[in-house]
């Protein structure tokens, strides 16, 4: 549990205190990379990268808002540094993804790793503003501001995106149904 002293002690460096902070959050904070990053060893680095940037930087904490928020926050900015690093952010547009039909009700029983090797098959543009935008919550403006991009383009990124990301969970129901006869329905895209 984090605790008023427990962050006063991260402000201070306290090394107990970093690994409560990490043991508490260390697993939430590596399924959010592995969001973002395909590659599970590169999600890995950059949490720890990003934990120990939260330690390093802890007195920037004002107190304001969840702590976890802030903590994410830091998680994630890392995350999208690496990615610009690694991928290039630019839309990657093929022209199949202009031909998705949106009208399409998107309608299936995916698991939690099903889904993820989905989002993890995206572009990495598409990816970024998909987990920002429907995960964690930004609104467009505020990703524009982290990706350094348009509005109007990480607009269009999380539209596309989605418009995919149904396009290949209708493909998948398709064989699911083929091979058994009956399809599952719990969320929509």
């Amino acid at each position: 549990m984090i605790t008023d002293q427990l962050i006063a002690d991260l402000k201070n460096g306290d090394a107990k205190a970093q690994k409560a902070v990490y043991d508490c959050f260390s697993a939430k904070m590596l399924g959010v990379c592995l969001r973002y990053l395909k590659n599970e060893m590169d999600a890995e680095e950059v949490m720890i990268t990003g934990m120990v940037k939260v330690f390093q930087n802890a007195k920037q904490y004002e107190g304001k808002g969840n702590f976890e928020g802030w903590l994410r926050r830091v998680i994630v900015n890392e995350a999208l540094m690496f990615l610009r690093k690694k991928e290039p952010l630019h839309l990657a547009v093929e022209k199949e993804h202009f031909q998705l039909a949106a009208q399409e009700q998107a309608d299936t029983a995916l698991n939690e790793s099903e889904l993820l090797a989905l989002l993890h098959e995206l572009p990495a543009g598409y990816r970024a503003v998909f987990n920002l935008y429907a995960i964690e919550g930004y609104s467009h403006k505020e990703i524009a501001d982290m990706l350094q991009i348009n509005e109007g383009t990480s607009k269009s990124q999380l539209s596309k995106a989605r418009a995919l990301l149904q396009k290949w969970v209708t493909a998948q129901e398709k064989v699911s149904f083929e091979k058994n006869g009956t399809a599952q329905y719990r969320f929509a895209l």
